[in-house]
């Protein structure tokens, strides 16, 4: 069984790494300063659910087939990376243009943030680390899926907190003050990690 205590220590741990400024975060962040909150929130479900699947997955021991087949890691990394490139090349090229009149589809911002996310299966490797140091061993199914689920539930709540919290007035604003920098900055976040992608063996 878990103990109370095991998700409180998981959720802060979670909490402590979405709050470092990462490319998922700033992608979520920008989304919603660009496209509104319902671009955001979209944007935010699909980077956590695809976060929630890799701590699943590290549930269910992804790291070790990762380990039994590197080409499969190696395979995945080297797609993400090179779309994470094509998003920076994009935003870095568009950064002084004015925002687009027509808001950016939900369906097409919940993909985007499930591709970011699916095109970085480091994050396993993060999740069972995690997993290993806070959980007991040898847990049965249901409590592997109830982890899943609170995982997905706090990513939830601190992407959708995010976009409301952006969705004002004033924070837009200061955001169009300062687009092209800020713009260039994420481009810049985005493209460190997808080269870091690429590079890192």
């Amino acid at each position: 069984m878990i103990e109370p205590a095991h998700l409180i220590a998981f959720n802060l741990v979670l909490l402590a790494s979405m709050a470092s400024p990462g490319p998922a975060l700033l992608l979520a962040l920008r989304t919603t300063l660009v496209q509104g909150p319902r671009a955001g929130i979209a944007t935010g479900a699909g980077l956590g659910l695809i976060a929630a699947c890799w701590t699943g997955a590290g549930l269910l021991g992804l790291k070790i087939a990762f380990d039994l087949f590197p080409w499969a890691y190696v395979t995945i990394k080297t797609v993400g990376a090179f779309y994470l490139l094509w998003l920076a090349i994009g935003m870095w090229r568009d950064a002084r243009n004015p925002l687009p009149e027509a808001p950016l589809k939900q369906g097409r911002a919940f993909r985007t943030g499930v591709l970011v996310n699916l095109g970085n299966p480091k994050s396993v490797l993060f999740a069972s680390a995690v997993l290993a140091v806070i959980f007991p061993p040898d847990l049965p199914l249901a409590a592997k899926g109830l982890i899943v689920l609170n995982h997905l539930g706090v990513e939830l709540i601190v992407y959708t907190g995010f976009a409301l919290l952006l969705s004002t007035a004033p924070a837009r604003r200061a955001y169009l003050s300062a687009k092209t920098i800020l713009d260039r900055i994420a481009a810049a976040v985005l493209g460190a990690l997808g080269i870091r992608l690429l590079l890192d063996h």
